[in-house]
This record gives structure tokens, sequence and C-alpha cells, in this order.
């Protein structure tokens, strides 16, 4: 098990997602500018299928990875310097549990938003009848992948930086 390149002792695909988690959120805030204030509807449709992608692709690499072959994120917690106490090994373990409620949801709504967006505005994008559902669901995806951001990087912070 090697380390992962934020000088931490974790996993290289673990660091991976950090960053991820770091860079979707002004990647998405980009794209929502770009379709509210320049009316590129196509580029938005881009960047948005493009993060899908590469989002999806790194979250893939990161379950083989702590799954397979780290065994498991509480291995990875071994590694620290100074191993967590009882209590705060399952601090640790209930953030871990929130961060999952959101790291779950995110694919399933930004999937729906995506999916319906593609089959249901024209190419090239342009506002029409979907729009209005198409606004809701991509605030909540927008707001679940804040709170998917946030939640991983506290966890990533409580269980291997502090």
């Amino acid at each position: 098990m090697s380390d992962g390149f934020l000088g931490f002792k974790t996993s290289f695909m673990l660091d991976a997602v950090v960053v991820s988690l770091v860079l979707i959120v002004p990647a998405i805030l980009y794209s929502i500018y770009v379709v509210k204030f320049t009316f590129n509807y196509s580029l938005h449709r881009n960047l948005q299928v493009s993060l899908g992608v590469v989002l999806f692709l790194a979250v893939t690499a990161f379950e083989v990875d702590m799954q397979w072959i780290q065994g498991g994120w509480e291995n990875v917690v071994q590694k620290r310097d100074v191993p967590l106490t009882d209590e705060q090994f399952q601090f640790v373990r209930k953030l871990l549990w929130v961060h999952l409620v959101f790291a779950i949801t995110t694919p399933v709504l930004w999937g729906i938003t995506l999916v319906l967006a593609l089959k249901r505005f024209s190419n090239p994008p342009f506002p029409g009848p979907h729009s209005p559902l198409h606004r809701r669901l991509a605030w909540i995806s927008t707001i679940d992948i804040v709170l998917t951001s946030i939640t991983g990087l506290t966890f990533y912070y409580m269980a291997f930086i502090r």
C-alpha cells in the first residue's frame, strides 16, 4: 500500500478524489455561469457531460482502489503515524456515513439530470419545455455535489490529517 501524493498516509486514488472534490465545485460554478450569463448552452452541456464522465471514472477507480487494493477505508486510516483513538475513529465513521449519503445521491441526481437533458433538449441545446424541471434538478444536483465535497473534505481532514 503506497501513500498518496498530498503528503499524507492515504492512497493515490484517495488523494485524487480529494483533489477532484476541490476542483468540481468551481468547475460546476463556471458551467452555471456559462449557461446563465453567456447563454452558451452547448458549452454548458459539454462541460457537464465531461465532468460527469471524469467523476464517474475517478470514483470507479477510487472504489476499486479502496475496496480491492486497500481492503477498506479502515486499513488506510491505520496507516497514520498517530493512530486515531476509539472515540476519534467512531466520529470519523459517522462523518463517513454522512458523506456517503451525499456521495451516493450525487451521481444518481446528476445522472438523471444529464440523461433527461440529453433526451429532452434539442441538439444544439436551447431552452425549451424541459427547462423548468432541468433547472430544479440541476440546482438540487449542485447542492448535493457541494455537500459531497464539503463532507468528503471534512472526512479526509479528520481521518488523515488531524
